[in-house]
């Protein structure tokens, strides 16, 4: 390391370092200010490759499709477009406890418009959640006739009206937009019954509204897999999809149901199938399977039979 005297007119001599440790210093510098500038904008590395060096607000969907086509030629975010995703959609407070029970939430869901959080917890326990006002219990709902835990739960289009399920053939219906806050079932409110079945009894793993919120479907374990997942394909209610632990997709239509077989199957994964969401328009579904992947699905692309 070498050092070199610095004078200072009308004053003391000082000892200025170069070398090393100076550049080490001048690093630091330089780190914090990107640390700074990260948290407001993309590299810029990223920015003239998206939009060619125009000064222009560069959108999440902009960052994804300029890393799949390698646009920065990188071949993968930076750090900087890293921060800049992750401010626009991840919260940077909290977090924080909401409630605490004294069992655990096995399954939850958002409504529609996210005003609502549904959480399902083992034994026989509901909480609705009200976002918009501090997380307040919006609803607490004790269930009837359940078998373990509560399997799944559903909310109806107009967020009126929620179904849940347990490992039993039937499914329970509340009004979740009443007065009555405390929903103890057939004591301070009624809890209407679907029953599925009057000769066999299984467990119901999937329960999902129609669009109209008029219908309700099912998943359950009566075949040889257990029916993981079941969802409307779009509006017209007609067309299925469903997923099961044989780590097939199937689609149903219900015109066909003389038949009782899928009309098409999509193969790829290789474990059990845990959920399905259709993009509604009757072409396109996302699945989240055990075998740690999520796969995109086009119908028209389906085989007519299972293939090894």
């Amino acid at each position: 390391m070498r050092w070199k005297r610095k004078i200072h007119h009308g004053g003391p001599s000082k000892l200025q370092q170069i070398g090393p440790l100076a550049d080490e210093v001048c690093a630091v510098d330089e780190e914090v200010s990107h640390l700074c500038r990260i948290k407001s904008e993309p590299s810029q590395r990223t920015c003239a490759s998206i939009y060619a060096g125009q000064k222009r607000r560069v959108s999440t969907f902009k960052l994804l499709s300029g890393r799949e086509s390698n646009c920065s030629g990188m071949g993968r975010f930076s750090s900087a477009d890293c921060s800049y995703a992750l401010r626009k959609h991840l919260p940077v407070k909290g977090p924080w406890c909401v409630d605490d029970m004294d069992s655990e939430a096995y399954i939850s869901q958002f409504s529609a418009d996210g005003s609502l959080l549904i959480g399902g917890f083992r034994g026989s326990h509901i909480r609705v959640y009200n976002s918009e006002k501090n997380w307040k219990v919006h609803k607490d709902i004790i269930c009837k006739r359940l078998r373990w835990t509560i399997s799944d739960i559903a909310l109806s289009p107009d967020q009126r009206f929620l179904a849940y399920s347990s490992l039993s053939p039937t499914v329970h219906i509340v009004n979740v937009q009443n007065a009555v806050r405390e929903s103890h079932a057939n004591i301070t409110e009624i809890h209407e019954g679907l029953e599925f079945s009057d000769e066999f009894s299984f467990g119901i793993f999937s329960v999902k509204f129609s669009k109209d919120g008029r219908e309700l479907v099912v998943g359950n374990n009566n075949e040889s897999a257990d029916v993981n997942v079941v969802t409307f394909a779009d509006e017209t209610s007609d067309i299925l999809y469903s997923g099961s632990d044989d780590s097939l997709c199937k689609v149903w239509d219900r015109r066909c149901h003389k038949k009782q077989k899928p009309v098409g199957v999509l193969t790829g994964h290789l474990d059990g199938i845990t959920f399905i969401d259709s993009r509604g328009d009757g072409h396109y579904f996302i699945s989240n399977c055990k075998d740690q992947t999520i796969k995109l699905w086009d119908l028209r692309k389906m085989s007519s039979s299972t293939k090894e």
